[in-house]
């Protein structure tokens, strides 16, 4: 209890959380995603019947399980999981600051379900957002001059706009935490501004309410109220065992890959020590099926001076990048041997001189 609210006896009678505080309660939860896409990832790659389609499907996934978590948490403590777990709560800015609503009575409706879409919605469409942008940045990119042109008209409006969204979006929430350093917002982030709720420090009645519904309920001996009592107390525990266990657990998944593929790079190296056979003399005319240039310094694809040297893990000759990368995607064949190949076959390659 005392670790608890250590803030209560503090000097001072300011109830805002400092800015380390509301800082660190964010990035608690910035962990969880990533990881657990790390382990539907390696359960995918162990068992892709079972688990493949959860991998693609991972931001949904993490979505829903993240909503009912939020949901859960502003229902009962009028916070976030990670917000509670700083021992702080959603209180409603227009409410009075001397004499702030306990947990009890809630957050009201309307900043109820705008901090849910705010904790879990918009982070969902913003990543979503970020996703179809590096896509077709990459798309464009990868297209010729004639295929920038036929590109859809939305996409270029898309690729165009989003970077100022983006940079106006991380602008203010760089401005609202300036302020709420130098003491000038009652909130640190545009999402609580729009929710209209900042953040307090429970208090003491808060927690001594906690304290007591839990002993009332544990006292209680129907048994509807016993198994009220230890749900909660289930949930609790699962909560922080889940963003505890899972960064620990992506740790050590991420040292057993390592350890396995040390040990795939000591084999990879044994079989590099085997002596270099020698290059065929003379080609074979059934196994080309385009004519190679004689100066290997040229593409094969368009017979000119190679430009982004990239070479085909499948056949080893070496082409252009422009040339190299359409042709394989749409052929996914390799052009002179006609060896099936993917993009992921593709290497480039930095000579000395380059």
């Amino acid at each position: 209890m005392a670790e608890f609210g250590a803030h209560l006896t503090s000097a001072t009678t300011d109830n805002r959380p400092s800015y380390f505080e509301v800082l660190a309660q964010e990035s608690l939860m910035v962990t969880l995603r990533p990881a657990l896409s790390y382990f539907l990832k390696v359960f995918a790659e162990n068992q892709p019947a079972q688990f493949g389609r959860l991998h693609r499907w991972s931001d949904e996934v993490y979505s829903i399980l993240d909503l009912i978590l939020q949901h859960h948490f502003l229902t009962k403590t009028s916070a976030s999981f990670a917000e509670n777990f700083y021992s702080l709560k959603r209180v409603a800015i227009n409410s009075s600051t001397s004499a702030a609503p306990s947990i009890s009575e809630g957050l009201p409706k309307r900043e109820h379900w705008m901090s849910l879409a705010l904790l879990v919605v918009v982070p969902y469409i913003k990543l979503k957002l970020d996703a179809k942008f590096q896509k077709w940045t990459d798309e464009s990119l990868d297209l010729n001059d004639r295929g920038r042109q036929t590109m859809k008209k939305y996409k270029k409006i898309f690729l165009a706009l989003y970077p100022y969204l983006h940079l106006s979006w991380e602008s203010s929430v760089l401005v609202y935490q300036l302020r709420y350093l130098f003491k000038q917002s009652p909130v640190h982030s545009p999402f609580l501004k729009l929710a209209g709720v900042q953040l307090q420090y429970l208090s003491k009645e808060d927690m001594l309410l906690g304290l007591s519904s839990d002993a009332i309920l544990s006292a209680d001996s129907s048994l509807k109220a016993r198994l009220l009592y230890y749900l909660k107390r289930l949930v609790g525990a699962v909560a922080i065992a889940i963003s505890n266990g899972l960064s620990v657990g992506v740790f050590f998944l991420q040292f057993l890959e390592w350890w396995y593929m040390s040990e795939d790079h000591q084999s990879a190296l044994a079989a590099t020590s085997l002596p270099i056979p020698e290059p065929p003399k003379e080609r074979e005319p059934e196994y080309c099926q385009i004519l190679l240039p004689r100066d290997v310094t040229l593409c094969p694809l368009c017979q000119k001076k190679r430009t982004n040297d990239t070479t085909l893990l499948t056949s080893g000759y070496v082409f252009c990048y422009p040339c190299i990368y359409p042709y394989i995607k749409k052929n996914q064949r390799c052009p002179v041997t006609r060896y099936p190949s993917e993009l992921s076959h593709l290497i480039k390659l930095y000579p000395p001189d380059s």
